[in-house]
């Protein structure tokens, strides 16, 4: 297959990077992403940088404050507010039924409970699919009452005119290309990018959305050949979920890496964990306590 060309520092290409030898963030510490040290907000201009430092840096996604600050602490540069959240929190059988409106609590509470992570909020099936202008009116919901610092949309080329709106706007945007759950009706959940035309499709797809203005790519189900050449291809980061590990950065699903999902995992997920066994175990134990009189005992009681 044809490898895209890198897209060049030239005034025909106003979103590719300008170097410098600068060192702009010199005051705030160490520069990276993972294991940095700051007294402000990771910003996609980091995310920049460190795409030409080569630099890998991992994300998770977070739905609830507490998690939130949890992964904060641990150093996580990038935390998503994904529609994923319909299958792990709100009972969903797929993201399709997430609501803008779950996506605005979701994450504000999100950026509550952080203070160094990039906050990117996942735009909702409905929310942008009608052109540019909803597009706008959704992301600046995100934006201004959760407070997130960029938001994610799916599609390449047919999401173009809503992600150059949101750019101009001032609203950093990453996109999502491979599976897009969001399309699960009509794709299903399988590899997305096999076979000639499909690869090229999706490397035209990664192109137009970087000359967009997309600051960040989501490659999720890619064969890993293909999500390589992307990444070669690309000036700006690819954050890969079953995409092999060539990408620049990595994404889980914070339930699914710390064995909380249950039931079957795709191949793709490593479990760093199995809170859900912690879990029962600890509701086991106290149900146990309870119906034997151990809990409350008298340390637990107030006189």
């Amino acid at each position: 297959m044809t490898q895209l060309s890198a897209a060049q520092n030239s005034p025909e290409n106003p979103h590719a990077p300008q170097h410098t030898q600068s060192n702009p963030d010199s005051s705030h510490g160490s520069k990276a992403l993972y294991g940095g040290k700051s007294s402000r907000r990771v910003t996609v201009r980091d995310i920049a940088l460190a795409k030409e430092r080569g630099e890998k840096w991992p994300m998770l996604t977070a739905y609830d404050a507490m998690t939130a600050s949890v992964f904060d602490e641990a150093g996580i540069p990038v935390m998503l507010v994904g529609d994923s959240a319909g299958n792990c929190h709100l009972g969903y059988e797929t993201t399709v039924p997430v609501t803008l409106d779950e996506m605005t609590m979701l994450s504000a509470a999100v950026v509550r409970g952080t203070k160094r992570a990039l906050v990117v909020g996942d735009l909702p099936f409905g929310s942008y699919q009608e052109g540019p202008v909803q597009a706008l009116r959704s992301a600046t919901r995100l934006v201004k009452e959760a407070g997130v610092g960029a938001v994610k949309l799916e599609g390449g080329e047919r999401s173009l005119a809503q992600t150059e709106l949101l750019v101009q706007s001032g609203i950093p945007v990453m996109s999502h290309l491979g599976l897009t759950p969001q399309s699960v009706n009509t794709m299903g959940y399988r590899v997305q990018g096999r076979g000639d035309e499909d690869a090229h499709r999706l490397l035209r797809d990664a192109k137009a959305a970087q000359d967009a203005g997309a600051f960040a790519v989501v490659l999720e189900l890619v064969p890993a050949e293909l999500a390589a050449e992307v990444t070669r291809s690309l000036h700006i980061p690819t954050v890969g979920i079953g995409a092999g590990p060539e990408c620049d950065a990595q994404v889980l699903v914070w339930t699914d890496m710390l064995g909380l999902t249950g039931g079957k995992m795709p191949r793709f997920v490593k479990q760093y964990a199995d809170l859900r066994g912690v879990m029962g175990e600890a509701a086991k134990a106290f149900a146990q306590d309870v119906v034997g009189g151990a809990f409350p005992a008298e340390e637990h009681s107030v006189h």
